[in-house]
């Protein structure tokens, strides 16, 4: 325990052991937090489908639960007045564990959403100041590499997770109670151990703990914006239609999970690396024309009738080109301030989730009507993207973070 009272500045942390430095708490932490939500994904379409007999339109409200806090993100910059951002970190771990270890204990419409909400504010806290510690530890020169192997860490524990529901699901007739309990569990185990191996680690550029809105970060803003509105679709929607429309089982779609945690481990360091090697451009724009490519390919499921190999490819390729969206995060940490990386990632969590409170139900009555109208509407959303990406320069940084720059100066805030 006095260990984990102890403060070590970032730079000193270098000659500690390599299992108690910054990086190895960011690889635990990429690793606990999937082992619960990632189960809880797994299992979420067949749960609330049995337990509580939701369609469309009750699966759209859930998610808009689910992002209720995502878009209220924002209030980290006041927890963050109380306590530091590794401890925020561990505690939305500890909500997060807790919340998913009890799922399976209300099995209706209104006790799905509240431990949905709880959840969720355990995983969209963490995630917010995952990120803000992520570009403050990491040297910019590393950070597209190191992102990627993180990804594929979390890839890993997510796999572990998947491998073990395909394995035992029917071969030991589990139940959702049980499977909830043991990711639950897993979490909190991880995170209490981080909380008793490291020290508290000071970063050598204090975060401002006020509301950090500046126009040269337009750009960033409305990616952020856009990425959550197509990434709600896909979360929703794309694991919804596999159950309902191709008759997946808890072991099929958790198979298929599989399938993409497998591709995600493989790819995602190289990803890092490409970053790295072409720029944040040119990773953005792939990502983004090859998301229009993927949900116009949906549509198809429904104008053609295409069966459910086509959508199993669909699915894991969808996944390849979320996972470039690393890129977003370093392009933020080349062009920001030090000292806003804090609240300028509580912001735009917040402006991510903008979308998320209400695209999910209103989708939902969409869906009833019409699926590949649903899908056509995230293409839409994916080419504004591309758009987007075409205004991010080749090399940015403070004072270049658009191509606009070259004809005018940026404004200082």
């Amino acid at each position: 325990m006095a260990e984990s009272m102890r403060t070590v500045p970032l730079h000193e942390a270098q000659s500690l052991p390599i299992w108690r430095r910054p990086v190895a708490l960011l690889f635990l932490m990429a690793i606990a937090m999937p082992l619960s939500f990632s189960t809880w994904s797994a299992l979420l379409n067949n749960f609330v489908i049995e337990a509580a007999d939701f369609d469309g339109s009750d699966i759209g409200w859930l998610h808009t639960v689910r992002e209720i806090p995502g878009f209220l993100a924002i209030g980290v910059i006041l927890v963050l007045y109380v306590m530091r951002e590794q401890t925020l970190a561990m505690v939305s771990l500890v909500l997060l564990g807790v919340a998913t270890a009890v799922t399976a204990w209300f099995p209706t419409v209104g006790g799905l959403m509240t431990i949905t909400l709880l959840s969720s504010i355990g995983f969209h806290y963490y995630e917010t100041v995952n990120q803000s510690l992520q570009l403050q530890w990491l040297p910019k020169d590393r950070a597209p590499q190191v992102l990627g192997l993180l990804l594929a860490a979390g890839s890993a524990a997510t796999m572990v997770a998947y491998v073990a529901i395909v394995l035992t699901w029917k071969t030991f007739d589990l139940s959702y109670n049980f499977v909830y309990l043991v990711s639950g569990g897993l979490t909190l185990a991880v995170t209490l151990y981080c909380v008793l191996a490291f020290p508290r680690f000071e970063s050598p550029n204090p975060q401002l703990k006020t509301f950090v809105l500046r126009r040269r970060y337009w750009l960033y803003y409305a990616m952020q914006l856009m990425a959550g509105a197509r990434r709600q679709i896909f979360v929703v929607f794309a694991g919804f239609m596999m159950v309902e429309r191709f008759g997946y089982d808890v072991h099929q779609l958790t198979g298929l999970y599989l399938i993409n945690l497998l591709v995600n481990m493989l790819v995602a360091p190289f990803l890092g690396r490409a970053v790295h090697r072409f720029g944040e451009r040119f990773a953005l724009i792939i990502e983004h024309s090859g998301l229009v490519l993927v949900f116009l390919a949906y549509g198809g499921i429904y104008w053609f009738g295409w069966g459910v190999l086509i959508a199993s490819v669909l699915y894991v390729i969808d996944h390849i080109f979320f996972a470039m969206a690393l890129a977003l995060k370093t392009y933020f940490q080349k062009i920001a301030a030090p000292g806003d990386i804090a609240p300028t990632a509580a912001v735009a969590f917040t402006i991510n989730h903008i979308a998320a409170v209400f695209l999910p139900a209103t989708l939902g009555y969409l869906w009833l009507i019409s699926p590949a109208a649903v899908f056509l509407l995230a293409a839409g959303m994916a080419a504004t993207s591309l758009v987007l990406a075409l205004m991010i320069p080749r090399h940015p940084e403070p004072g270049n973070e658009t191509v606009f720059a070259r004809f005018a100066p940026a404004p200082a805030e």
